[in-house]
């Protein structure tokens, strides 16, 4: 495995290449909902790369920026033997410059949801992923399903500005709890960790009701609002896969969304129906 720093380093070594790649973008502090990522990738491309890089600019004021796990050693041990070709660790100053040509999140999908009370925030994640993707050039890169708003907007992103790639959606992986996998599951406390689970249970419930024959979505909230009385929540909300509200749940179609705060870490989680 080489590890590059340089963007353009990197970019004269991949444009070279004549096999397929792979790109898995990470923020680092590597778990194994990544590694089900990095293998996914390296069993359909001949060249794997992974990017570990904690960008500033999703980041808002009063976010966990500073404080956000960084395991440089480790991850790189990880990366080399999950059969890793290059990782790609840039420097903030290596990606950013002074008064940037700036890419925008979508007026109206942008700001819903996880970018109502984070206005910025995808500005912030499109502005990288760009980046990112014009940097490594790959055939396929892979992002998780956890992250639904995100990725509906990565994949916007990829047909608006006609860009070459094919964007792999991966399923959620959870630790053995139920509770989904996360870098930032290291600042739970044990009691906090118990009361996280409420996410997944809430939406265990929400998926035994629509089995059940349930598709009224203000029922399977109201029925989810009861599970998660002990955290602090932010929104639940059901949607179509273009982030539009729905009334009745469409097997197929729909996605249930929880956000929610444990203590002084907020946390996301999702079921794809």
């Amino acid at each position: 495995m080489k590890v590059v720093k340089n963007p353009k380093e990197l970019m004269k070594i991949l444009r070279k290449e004549k096999r397929s790649i792979g790109f898995v973008p990470t923020m680092g502090a590597l778990h194994e909902g990544h590694l089900s990522l990095i293998r996914q990738s390296c069993k359909e491309n001949e060249i794997t790369v992974v990017s570990i890089f904690v960008n500033p600019t999703q980041f808002l004021p009063g976010e966990d920026f500073s404080r956000y796990p960084r395991k440089y050693e480790a991850d790189k041990k990880i990366c080399e033997l999950a059969g890793v070709d290059y990782l790609f660790m840039p420097s903030v100053e290596d990606i950013y410059q002074k008064d940037e040509v700036l890419v925008k999140a979508p007026k109206i999908k942008g700001y819903i949801l996880e970018g109502y009370n984070r206005p910025g925030h995808f500005d912030g994640v499109l502005q990288i992923v760009n980046k990112l993707l014009n940097i490594v050039k790959p055939t396929r890169a892979y992002f998780g399903k956890k992250d639904a708003q995100q990725l509906y907007l990565i994949e916007k992103m990829v047909e608006n500005f006609y860009m070459d790639v094919e964007i792999v959606p991966c399923d959620i992986v959870r630790e053995s709890d139920g509770l989904a996998m996360s870098s930032r599951n290291v600042y739970l406390s044990e009691e906090e960790r118990k009361r996280a689970l409420l996410l997944s249970k809430s939406l265990k419930r929400a998926g035994k009701l629509i089995m059940q024959g349930e598709k009224d979505v203000e029922k399977i909230r109201e029925e989810m609002f009861k599970v998660l009385e002990k955290v602090e929540i932010e929104y639940i909300e059901v949607v179509n896969k273009n982030l539009d509200k729905i009334k009745s749940v469409e097997k197929g179609n729909s996605i249930i969304l929880v956000a929610a705060k444990v203590g002084n870490t907020r946390f996301i989680d999702n079921l794809w129906i």
